[in-house]
Order: structure tokens, then sequence, then C-alpha cells
């Protein structure tokens, strides 16, 4: 491709757009390769197909902004221009066409809704202009290369014949998650943990989830058989389609096989084409299995973890793992009950949010907490173990 750097003409993408054009330029969507022109664009959108595998939309890039749609109008077929990212030259495209597109008509394929007060809705029309550019481009975002290059080491060190693969928010990590992960493990070589990295700032933040899940599997998991891989979740991976995209991603990845819960939203009915579908209707042709894993929730009966298929009590007896309200009491500085979250999870993740939260820290362990006689200093962390262990006594309760 011929250099643009010596071109006065760029655009201007923010690093969610930058991160979706490198999953495409790594092949991790293939056989999506690059942008479409508009005459592909209208047939991936009618038909849901791109080259005989399923895809939920067209791929495209329609950057807003006053200066981007001046670039866009000036733009002619061969020229060659910059792709600006927060003041950097983050890569260069040679024009093949510029075409008018629906922004409306695009969210509502991309998430079921036009609806403005909608979350996703609201951050794409925000960003997405009402001009496409296709051609062929060249971006540079590391992150995506290392991440397939450890994926594909940590199957050749391991020599893993079946690989599974997990989409995990961990927002928190929860008992549920642990269960299914663990089944999981039960029957695979290798399972890939793709830990999403939203472009929000909604829910925990991503270096609290990845400590407290690599804090789990280091000391609750064989190590050599889980690996954890940031995964940038853009604005393409919404609604029924994020499952599409999911399992084409990971089978992209080397995985053999996707795990999802029963309940995820992704799995809901919908109408296409006058008809009644589920996205299984579409999945058989990505070559990689779809599990479904059941809903967990706590049986104050059974006293235990158990599947809402397998227990006979109602659900007056079930205690749901539901992140937001599980994430009220932890926002709230409040440590979850263990059968929610597990308390070396809760610890860590409490004392990444309130920091040195206590005034006389030391003081207050040894005079609430039993010890072995040496003073040696505590951490948050460590302070809100032992008051777990407290929580539990039972006896005077």
């Amino acid at each position: 491709m011929t250099s643009s750097r010596k071109n006065s003409k760029a655009l201007q993408i923010d690093t969610e757009a930058l991160s979706t054009l490198a999953l495409v330029q790594e092949g991790l969507l293939a056989p999506v390769t690059g942008l479409m022109g508009k005459a592909e664009a209208e047939e991936v959108d009618r038909s849901k197909h791109y080259r005989g595998v399923p895809f939920p939309f067209s791929f495209l890039l329609a950057p807003r902004g006053k200066r981007n749609r001046e670039v866009l109008e000036s733009l002619k077929k061969g020229d060659a221009i910059d792709l600006i990212c927060q003041g950097n030259v983050v890569g260069e495209l040679i024009v093949d066409e510029v075409f008018p597109i629906d922004p409306q008509k695009r969210v509502i394929q991309i998430y079921g809704s036009g609806d403005p007060t909608h979350p996703g809705v609201k951050n794409t029309m925000a960003r997405l202009g009402d001009l496409a550019i296709s051609g062929p481009y060249r971006v540079d975002y590391p992150l995506i290369r290392d991440t397939i290059n450890k994926v594909h080491q940590m199957i050749r060190r391991t020599g893993a014949r079946r690989v599974s693969a997990m989409m995990l928010a961990a927002n928190p990590l929860n008992r549920a998650h642990e269960r299914m992960i663990r089944e999981t493990l039960v029957r695979t070589d290798l399972m890939i943990l793709f830990l999403r990295k939203p472009f929000t700032d909604e829910g925990l933040r991503y270096d609290i989830r990845l400590n407290s899940l690599n804090l789990f599997i280091d000391n609750f998991l064989p190590r050599s058989k889980v690996l954890v891989i940031p995964f940038e979740n853009t604005y393409i991976f919404a609604g029924y389609n994020e499952l599409v995209l999911d399992a084409l991603l990971a089978k992209n990845y080397g995985c053999h096989e996707l795990v999802i819960g029963k309940n995820h939203a992704g799995l809901g009915l919908y109408y296409d084409q006058n008809r009644l579908n589920t996205i299984f209707d579409t999945l058989g042709d990505l070559e990689i299995d779809v599990t479904t894993v059941d809903e967990y929730v706590y049986c104050d009966t059974c006293r235990t973890l158990v599947s809402i298929q397998t227990c006979p009590h109602g659900q007056h007896h079930h205690i749901h793992y539901h992140s937001d309200s599980i994430m009220t009491l932890i926002k709230n500085g409040l440590l979850p009950p263990s059968i929610l979250v597990r308390k070396e999870i809760s610890a860590n993740i409490v004392a990444s949010l309130f920091p040195n939260r206590f005034k006389n820290l030391q003081e207050t362990y040894y005079s609430l907490m039993p010890s072995n006689g040496l003073l040696e200093p505590q951490s948050d962390e460590q302070f809100y173990l032992k008051l777990m262990e407290l929580y539990r006594t039972s006896s005077l309760t």
C-alpha cells in the first residue's frame, strides 16, 4: 500500500473504531477482511451473511464530525489518506468508494433498536456519520496481534486438542461464573477467558476485574489450563448480534467451543424476514460448538449452588447472581456474602475501590482480630478477609 504520510487529507477516528479495524485486519472476524463498499454492504445487511458465513450487518467506517465530512466529500478513488487517533497517525487507507448511509437504520441493524435512550444507540449515534468510506487499509494496534500470539503460543505449549472460550465481564466475578468455568475445564484441554474491556466507564474498572480474575485462577484453578485475554468490547458486539460475533471471534482465535449461560441476552427469540428465529438458526454455519450452561442460583434449602433445572425448591428459596445487585453492595463499600462472591475476590475489589479507607487500620485490625502475638503491618485486603471470617462466626448468632 502506498504511504500517505505526506498527504494533508486525514480522517479522525477514535480508539473504538481503531480496535474494530484491527480485529478485521488481523482476521478475527474472517471471512470479513476489510471495509465493505456500497453494493456489498447492502447485500450483507439484507442477507445477514457474508461469503456463506453468518454476519449480522455490514462492516463500515463512517466517522462523524464536520472536518471528517469535508474530507470525505473531497475524496476520489485512489486517494491515500491518513487515519488519525488521539493526534497520532495510526494507519492509512486507499480510497475505493465514498457513499451515504442512514445512521438511524444502521443502529437498528446493530442494536435491534433505534431508541435514543438506549445506551448503545446513544453512544453510537454520537460517533456515527452519514458518509462511509471503503478501500484497503492498514492500522497499527499491537494489542490485537499480541493477544493472537498469546493464544497460539499457549495452544502450542500445552498441546491442547480442544480449546474452549468464554466471554466474561466478571463485573464482579461471582460464584456462578466460577461454576461455569470449572465445569468447562472438566471437558476441555485449554480455556480462554476473554475478559470484556468496554469503551465506557460503566461497572468496575478493567484492571480491578483483571486482578480479581487472576487471583481466582492463580489460587483456585490449574493455571496451565486457563488463559485470560483482553477483549475490547466495541460497538459491533451488541444485542442478539453479539453472540454471532462472539462465536466468530472465538473460532478465529482457534477455539472449538464457546460457552454461554442460558440467560445470555443474545439467546432470545426475534423476528426476521417475517418468521420467528433463535440465534441457533444461524450459529450452525460458524463451525464452532456453542454450549449453553444452566442458570445457577444459591438455594437456602439445598444450602449450596444449584442449577434451577435440578433444584426441587421454588423461586422463593433461590438467591440469584444478579451482577447489578452485587455491585450495589460493592459500590457502597459492603462485602457481599461469600455465597455470592468468594471472600478473597470481595476483599480484593473493595480494597481497590476504597484505598486507605481506615485512618488507623493497624490499630483497628489488632483490636478486632485474633492474632499470634506478632505485630505485623496488615493491608486493607487482609483486614477485609479477617472481617469476613468474623462474620461467619456462628456460636453467638
